[in-house]
């Protein structure tokens, strides 16, 4: 059997993982240990091994705060955390047009619980924002701009420094779900307010891990309350970073494997010019839509199409049963991006790459696209 890697849905959750991501959880799971809640050396390196993991993450930001990277399940609940800590009643946010559900779904809920309304940035026609056009749409409501930092749909990276500029003192949520460990990102020089990101996509770790950078923690109150190891003689969560924000015990087998990603030297197999090459071959193929954005220098590995007068299903069906490749089609949480691309109700075929692939791999993809679409 040949050694194609068929796998082409990293943008849902990477694969495969670094070998390090099993050894760190099995080396945990043999050690044992909990996070903060002990003295004894067991808990002293399962907490060592928390905080590694949190100041590889503020070193990825480049952060000067590790304190301020609170681990979450993974960046739904870093965006509702940031949301609802918000206290966003009867203002306006203004929201890129390419967000994914697990912004618009929060939102929806705070348009009924605290009357917040949500407007969308204008853009062109890839899902770019219009900087130009930002100033126009501030207005003394707008509390909150919220930008998906890399589409999961159509892979465009948003010009967040530039978006940053020009909204000035207002909050900005960066949703870094698709861009974390693969684009670069600058908290403090962009002066970013908040970055949500998880742990299982760019970063290569496990499912279940994620979080969200603050660089001011009194903006926000928080979402959950509970014990955290310190502080006990007191109702009260304390203030003290990342203890606020991080009632319970952490994932600690997810952070540990996510420590391992961390960790991991993963050497890229193809080079971008390789993608760009799959990218303008499968635009060139008669009968199929191709959606990427339109600057190459603004896109991530991640595109997707249509075949003419075919249903996504049935395309990712087939790429599947007669060539094993794995896909993901329909509309990937994210109906808003469709809607802008034009590509809703029925939705999209999408193709996301992974290191690991190799100019085999996207060579083979592109053939079995060729026969599809005769």
């Amino acid at each position: 059997m040949d050694s194609y890697l068929r796998y082409f849905d990293n943008s849902a959750t990477s694969f495969p993982k670094p070998p390090e991501v099993k050894e760190y959880i099995c080396n945990y799971l043999a050690s044992g240990g909990t996070y903060g809640r002990g003295a004894y050396p067991r808990i002293i390196e399962a907490t060592s091994m928390v905080e590694e993991a949190r100041e590889k993450i503020c070193n990825i930001l480049s952060a000067q705060k590790p304190e301020n990277v609170v681990f979450t399940s993974g960046s739904t609940e870093a965006i509702n955390t940031i949301l609802y800590g918000l206290h966003l009643i009867d203002k306006v946010i203004l929201v890129s047009p390419l967000e994914h559900n697990a912004v618009m779904r929060p939102i929806q809920a705070l348009s009924l619980k605290q009357n917040t309304k949500y407007l969308v940035l204008e853009h062109y026609s890839d899902g770019t924002i219009n900087v130009e056009r930002i100033k126009s749409q501030l207005s003394q409501n707008v509390a909150l701009v919220v930008v998906n930092h890399q589409s999961n749909v159509n892979g465009v990276i948003q010009p967040i420094e530039a978006i940053k500029r020009e909204i000035g003192i207002i909050p900005i949520l960066v949703d870094a779900s698709q861009s974390m460990g693969t684009v670069s990102i600058n908290v403090d020089k962009d002066n970013l307010d908040f970055v949500a990101f998880t742990g299982h996509k760019g970063l290569m770790g496990p499912t279940g891990t994620g979080g969200f950078y603050l660089a001011n923690p009194a903006l926000i109150s928080p979402l959950l309350y509970g014990g955290t190891g310190s502080n006990s003689d007191s109702f009260e969560l304390p203030e003290a970073m990342p203890d606020k924000f991080q009632a319970g015990t952490p994932n600690l087998l997810g952070l540990s494997g996510l420590l391992g990603a961390l960790n991991a030297r993963v050497e890229r197999r193809h080079t971008k010019e390789d993608y760009l090459s799959l990218l303008q071959s499968v635009r060139n193929i008669k009968n199929i839509d191709c959606f990427s954005g339109n600057n190459p220098d603004q896109i991530g590995e991640v595109f997707s199409f249509r075949i003419v007068n075919e249903n996504p299903g049935i395309t990712a069906h087939k790429l599947y049963s007669e060539f094993g490749i794995e896909t993901r089609s329909g509309l990937h949480c994210a109906p808003l991006a469709h809607k802008t691309l034009g590509s809703f109700p029925t939705g999209l075929v999408r193709i996301s790459l992974s290191p690991y692939h190799t100019t085999n791999d996207l060579g083979f993809l592109l053939l079995a696209l060729k026969h599809l679409a005769k």
